[in-house]
């Protein structure tokens, strides 16, 4: 069975990652973007990641440029962005397309563990990808979804 644990990305510093680092550990998986009305998001992205970080939990950051050219900047604009904005620290990954031909292979996965209204595509920045210890997709949250709405079903995810 795939699970988070067999995929590859590259950070926003241009390292590769095995995401089973992230193994044992409740992760949330987003597509953002720097010039979206849902950017503000980052901030509360940020303060879940550090509610829970020392209960095994973390947030990774996707910038994704599909979506009303939101995203336009490169990693090094981007990290700046997040970083100088939102006081970003969890970690980000290069930019990466979510939907299409060129759909990073971790979104091809979570789309089809947990489809959406659009069917298997993602509808817009900010869409969120609960992931549980063991890997598995636990549940898919709409960009419209706060960050905060979440810290019930992170809770509950930590202890199971």
């Amino acid at each position: 069975m795939t699970s988070l644990s067999d995929f590859r990305a590259t950070s926003i510093t241009g390292e590769d990652v095995d995401l089973s680092s992230y193994d044992g550990q409740v992760v949330l998986v987003v597509n953002t973007a720097s010039q979206c009305g849902f950017t503000p998001q980052y901030q509360g992205l940020q303060e879940l990641h550090d509610s829970f970080a020392d209960l095994g939990f973390t947030v990774l950051g996707f910038p994704c440029d599909q979506f009303g050219h939101q995203e336009p900047g490169d990693d090094a604009e981007i990290a700046d962005f997040c970083e100088r904005s939102f006081g970003v620290r969890f970690p980000l990954f290069s930019k990466v397309e979510v939907n299409g031909d060129g759909a990073h292979p971790l979104f091809r996965w979570l789309k089809e563990q947990k489809g959406g209204l659009l069917g298997g595509a993602i509808k817009w920045n900010f869409t969120k990808f609960l992931v549980g210890r063991d890997g598995r997709v636990l549940g898919r949250y709409a960009p419209t979804t706060k960050p905060e709405k979440l810290a019930g079903d992170i809770e509950e995810a930590l202890r199971a």
